[in-house]
């Protein structure tokens, strides 16, 4: 008897349109990424983060980087094409094993860049899978506003949801 594969989980995808030329959209994506990335709400250090970057080549690693002077890997590049694509493993702070894939491809659009965020092998965080799927999307909709500096009601309320959920996830680890 044949046994089925188990069912894969749908990689996110994710647009967004910015005003930039594609080298100005990717350096803001990878080289920049510490003056953008909500580390007070989207961090391994919390209250401890101090910031985060990309090594800009194969093997680098993204890494934020605590006032303490610890690190904590996030991820691994596995593809770098300035300025047209990134590609990296995801593990913020986790065992590298359940690391999930995350590409970015930038695409020059009318006078601007076309940026696209795929998010996939989720099947690689086990039990947790379905449910990190389920969440990522508001996570990376966040962040990718930030990212676009844009910034009004939708970017707030987002902020106020990440902070009440690392709150909870404090709350959480204490209880």
């Amino acid at each position: 008897m044949i046994t089925p594969l188990a069912p894969s989980i749908p990689p996110l995808h994710k647009t967004v349109l910015v005003p930039w030329p594609q080298e100005k959209a990717f350096r803001r994506f990878t080289a920049e990424i510490a003056t953008w990335w909500p580390l007070r709400t989207h961090s391994v250090g919390e209250d401890n983060a101090a910031g985060v970057e990309f090594e800009p080549r194969v093997g680098g690693r993204l890494v934020e980087k605590d006032r303490d002077g610890s690190e904590h890997e996030w991820g691994r590049v596995l593809a770098w094409q300035p300025p047209r694509m990134v590609r990296f493993t995801w593990h913020p702070g986790a065992d590298p094993g359940t690391g999930q894939e995350v590409e970015v491809l930038f695409t020059p659009e009318g006078s601007g860049t076309r940026m696209e965020l795929i998010h996939s092998h989720w099947e690689r965080l086990g039990e947790k899978a379905r449910r990190a799927r389920r969440a990522y999307p508001i996570g990376w909709t966040y962040v990718l506003s930030l990212y676009a500096d844009r910034h009004g009601p939708l970017v707030v309320t987002l902020d106020l949801i990440g902070r009440l959920a690392m709150t909870i996830g404090k709350l959480r680890r204490a209880g």
